[in-house]
């Protein structure tokens, strides 16, 4: 998926950088408020930490996920990804609306009887192994780490906007504006943990998802594209735009779209911070109403992102120049088409912020539902599961906060000069929990013979194949092993062709459950305490709102040592 990764500079050609007041009143007082609610909800205990009491109802938990979910990828990454490659970018909508439908019947209420804390908790206890804890913790890490590094982006772009550039000496306009949000997210977050932080996601939800669909109407009525049903009424601006956007296959392959589409299904029931959500609530029945509710919202914005990418490249090609060929639209351009269309329309210089806003505020909340993933992967999974297992609660919030400090600090490195547009930057996270995480955690709920040794050799399995294209395609962009890429910045093309970084799950994937099962089954059953558990998550019979499968059934056996 070469084309992805060539970009054009990080400055938005159209985009108006500069200060403008009114937007910026309007983001910072956002911000505080993100600040304030975080301060009244801060926590001191690891309950409260990392899954909130699992006090959450299932519509505020339905607005968190979509919320956690509907990242700058969503919100911006999906339309640019419409805009630049057309056809290709539906595989974007589909791979991202059907995860949900395969999480809410066959994980959500499962995951939340089997009742950890976080996702390699889960592993490392299903699987009675400290290997398997500690591989599911650092690719925890590694995801939240990819991943986070599309919202830096979307926030900084989206920032030139309302804030110009800021003058960090040293650094550009978009690099000052990637160190500042990213301090205010990593602030706030240090300081709330996992129940301030699906305070604040509710928040967020309402604030992008009225912003996105006010640009939406007011962009399609004020250009008369369209009245009141903007998603179906587009349709009628297809066939004046060009061909790249409207004919199926032209930018990309038919194998690549099932590639991205599969990779990016698979990927969000991988996702840590998509599945801790299961964790936050009290109960399975809430569990599988919060992802109804979820899916309802994350479709409120997912079938309005194509309108507004139409809207938005008609807009591009009248008022700035042809948006494909060459030089053609940048991927700067692209990410920010959702804002730049708000302003190609004419609109108020206050709305425009007011949609901006909507972006900064979806980039926040994924990053924090990222970052508390990734944080207690490091503090619960591997300092108290491995390092130190009499850790207090005091001693494990400490190193919880820090992580998140230590994920924000190298994020925020990393998206100074990013790789690649923000969908496929955290399309490379998807295709990580889908190579990794996923097999394991279907496998893990669905086959009770899926034992530690099958387990161990599948999560390695899926890390080599998704190292594989990831040093192939996007080592020699940060300049690693460049002199051996070709003019395409790919080491094999015929590599990047067939197991792109971007879809590298549709490979590896099936690949993991064949070594997993083949694995197991040549191996020694796990033990009879698992199997238990196991049949608990599936069985009829209800639980307490706070119960989890290990207490039902008697305790499981202590993970051991590999």
């Amino acid at each position: 998926m070469s084309g992805l990764l060539l970009q054009s500079g990080l400055l938005p050609e159209g985009l108006e950088i500069s200060f403008k007041l009114i937007p910026g009143i309007m983001v910072t007082a956002m911000l505080l408020l993100f600040l304030a609610v975080g301060y009244v909800f801060k926590v001191a205990d690891t309950e409260g930490m990392w899954v909130a009491g699992r006090s959450i109802g299932n519509v505020e938990n339905g607005m968190a996920i979509g919320a956690n979910w509907m990242s700058a990828a969503s919100y911006l990454g999906m339309a640019a990804t419409i805009a630049l490659f057309g056809f290709y970018g539906l595989a974007f909508v589909v791979g991202w609306s059907t995860g949900y439908f395969i999480l809410l019947i066959f994980m959500a209420a499962q995951m939340r009887r089997f009742g950890k804390y976080t996702a390699p908790d889960f592993v490392g206890d299903r699987f009675n192994s400290d290997g398997a804890r500690a591989m599911a913790a650092v690719t925890t890490f590694l995801i939240g780490f990819v991943y986070a590094i599309g919202q830096a982006r979307g926030m900084g772009l989206v920032g030139l906007y309302i804030f110009g550039d800021i003058g960090i000496p040293g650094l550009s306009g978009y690099q000052s504006m990637v160190v500042l949000m990213m301090a205010i997210t990593v602030g706030y977050l240090t300081l709330s943990g996992m129940l301030g932080a699906t305070k604040n996601m509710t928040v967020q939800f309402v604030i992008l998802i009225v912003a996105f669909l006010a640009g939406l109407y007011a962009v399609g009525y004020t250009q008369g594209y369209s009245t009141v049903l903007p998603q179906l009424e587009y349709g009628r601006l297809i066939g004046a735009l060009s061909a790249e956007f409207s004919e199926p296959f032209t930018t990309e392959s038919y194998y690549t779209w099932i590639a991205t589409a599969f990779t990016l299904v698979v990927g969000t029931c991988g996702l840590p911070h998509v599945l801790v959500r299961f964790y936050t609530v009290e109960s399975e029945r809430t569990a599988r109403w919060s992802t109804v509710w979820g899916l309802f919202f994350i479709c409120l914005l997912y079938l309005s992102a194509p309108a507004f990418a139409a809207f938005g490249t008609d807009l591009y090609a009248n008022e700035i120049g042809a948006v494909y060929g060459d030089p053609g639209m940048s991927s700067a351009a692209g990410d920010v088409i959702v804002v730049l269309a708000t302003q190609l329309a004419g609109l108020p210089e206050w709305f425009v912020g007011l949609v901006a806003a909507g972006g900064i505020a979806a980039a926040i909340a994924t990053t924090a539902g990222l970052f508390i993933a990734g944080s207690s992967a490091i503090s619960h999974d591997i300092y108290k599961g491995l390092i130190n297992p009499d850790a207090t609660q005091r001693q494990q919030v400490l190193v919880g906060r820090l992580s998140i400090v230590a994920l924000g600090v190298i994020t925020t490195l990393a998206a100074l000069d990013p790789a690649a547009p923000i969908a496929a930057l955290v399309t490379y996270a998807f295709s990580l929990a889908g190579s990794v995480l996923f097999p394991m955690f279907f496998l893990g709920l669905w086959w009770e013979n899926t034992n530690r040794q099958g387990a161990l050799a599948g999560m390695s399995t899926g890390l080599v194949i998704w190292l594989i294209p990831m040093v192939n395609e996007v080592v020699p962009s940060y300049g690693l092993l460049a002199g051996a890429a070709g003019s395409d910045g790919v080491l094999s093309a015929t590599l990047a062709q067939w197991l792109p970084a971007i879809g590298s799950a549709l490979v590896a994937a099936p690949v993991v459950f064949v070594v997993t099962i083949a694995v197991s089954m040549a191996t020694e059953e796990p033990p009879l305490e698992t199997k238990r558990m196991v049949r608990q998550c599936h069985s009829p019979e209800p639980m307490g709102q706070q119960q989890t499968a290990e207490e039902v059934v008697g305790g499981a056996e202590t993970p051991g040592d590999d």
